[in-house]
């Protein structure tokens, strides 16, 4: 009713007023008074610097605080184990013995004196070698002029020397220099000085077998009017000496080269290690050859020696000399020879072996003919595995047979692969058959001298019939 009563112009001119006692449509200050926002900026920035600054203060105080602690435990591990030098002192350890004071012992160290070896020969040493030397040359040149032999014997002794040969033999070495005192011959007295006309050389040798050590021993002495390159000269020769031990022809020791002398000396030794068994069934052969300027071996001759004529039972050096010749043809063995091809062909896989024939087969004791046939074995890693026999030759020492055999041996198999060629003694009224001798041919593992040659040309000669000898053992 108060509000009819008023006037429309006084309502309006009125603010209403809200729950809190003040005026709608109107705030109760009149201005508000904000904060300056410039101040506040520029309080900001020089607050993060200052706490950066601390923060990397701090870090590098704890650098240096790490830093110190590594360096103080490195000085304490290094003083546990300092080093006596000549600038440190040590401090001996004081003493205290009863009704005395602190003493400090006495210590008596004493330098110890060594020496390192020097690696080269010092000078001394290399004077008393060169003076040695030359003694050595004055005597040998001293016995030269005495002996009469001028200048077509060398002037310097051989170095001894422990020189395995050219190809290596098991077993086999170069024992080195002998005493020629040993071997000692009377140029004048004993030894005989003609030679014949178209006389080719004459070399003296010794042999001696040690039973206990089951090895032959070949002692090379001279040699003596070997011919020269010129006609009319004595120093146009440049000999040396190869040393085989038959039937072996693919390895042997080799002397130490002469130079310029038709009359070497030599005085060299060489070992073969071989059983007595075996050694009555060897030869030896010396083969001489002359090398010229272009290092290749001229042969001049050789020398055969049949161990089992030899007399070893003294245990004495058998020096001897012969002749050397041209040509020289191995005797037949005791048990005789026996001639066989071999040819392998990779496309097929086969191995082909053909029996020609033997020669100079032993007859038993009792006996005026002898019959005889051929077996051949393949044995793969030393097991047979396959065998063929040829027909009976009857009443014939020198059989000939001219049978083919064909045997199936793959290519991976041939190094592992032997064959085996034994001449049998055939007797009809007895029980088993005798073998009077036998070959092996076959590679490295199974094989040697001849016998490993032939199994190697037949290798590197497919589709093609390799023949060879062999001598029966």
């Amino acid at each position: 009713m108060l509000s009819s009563m008023i006037p429309p112009a006084q309502q309006q001119s009125k603010p209403s007023m809200d729950l809190h006692g003040n005026r709608n449509g109107s705030s109760p200050f009149v201005a508000k008074v904000e904060p300056p926002r410039e101040a506040e900026a520029q309080t900001f920035p020089i607050a993060g610097i200052a706490a950066a600054v601390i923060c990397g203060l701090l870090f590098l105080l704890a650098i240096v605080f790490l830093l110190y602690k590594v360096y103080r435990r490195k000085c304490s591990s290094q003083s546990k184990y300092e080093r006596i030098g000549k600038d440190s002192k040590l401090s001996p350890p004081m003493l205290k013995i009863e009704g005395k004071g602190m003493t400090p012992p006495t210590l008596d160290i004493k330098p110890v004196q060594f020496t390192v070896p020097p690696t080269t020969p010092t000078r001394e040493i290399q004077d008393f070698r060169m003076s040695t030397l030359a003694s050595q040359e004055r005597t040998a040149d001293a016995g030269i002029m005495n002996n009469g032999v001028g200048s077509d014997s060398e002037s310097n002794s051989p170095v001894p020397s422990r020189r395995s040969s050219v190809t290596e033999i098991p077993g086999a070495y170069v024992l080195g220099e002998i005493n020629p005192q040993l071997y000692k011959i009377q140029d004048d007295e004993e030894e005989n000085n003609y030679f014949p006309e178209d006389h080719t050389g004459r070399i003296w040798f010794a042999v001696e077998y040690e039973h206990e050590a089951e090895r032959l021993v070949v002692s090379l002495i001279k040699a003596k009017n070997l011919p020269s390159r010129v006609l009319g000269s004595v120093n146009q020769c440049d000999p040396l000496v190869k040393i085989f031990l038959l039937p072996d022809e693919r390895r042997h020791l080799q002397s130490k080269l002469r130079r310029k002398t038709t009359n070497p000396k030599f005085d060299e030794s060489f070992v073969f290690q071989v059983t007595y068994k075996a050694l009555l069934q060897r030869t030896l052969r010396l083969t001489v050859c002359d090398v010229d300027r272009s290092k290749k071996h001229k042969v001049i001759g050789h020398v055969l020696l049949a161990l089992k004529d030899v007399d070893f039972d003294g245990n004495e050096k058998v020096v001897m000399w012969r002749d050397l010749e041209k040509d020289v043809t191995e005797t037949v063995s005791e048990k005789g020879d026996i001639e066989f091809s071999l040819g392998y062909n990779g496309d097929l896989e086969r191995l082909t072996a053909k029996v020609l024939g033997a020669k100079g087969l032993p007859k038993p004791e009792g006996h005026t003919s002898l019959d005889t046939y051929v077996k051949v074995s393949l044995l793969h890693i030393n097991k047979v595995m396959k065998t063929k026999k040829t027909s009976v030759i009857k009443r014939s020492t020198d059989p000939v047979f001219n049978e083919f055999f064909y045997l199936k041996v793959s290519s991976e198999q041939l190094d592992t692969t032997s064959l085996s060629i034994a001449v049998m003694r055939h007797a009809p009224g007895v029980k088993g058959d005798k073998q009077i001798g036998r070959v092996v041919v076959g590679p490295f593992m199974y094989a040697r001298g001849k016998e490993l040659e032939h199994w190697n040309d037949m290798c590197s000669n497919q589709k093609e019939l390799v023949t060879y000898w062999h001598s029966l053992t």
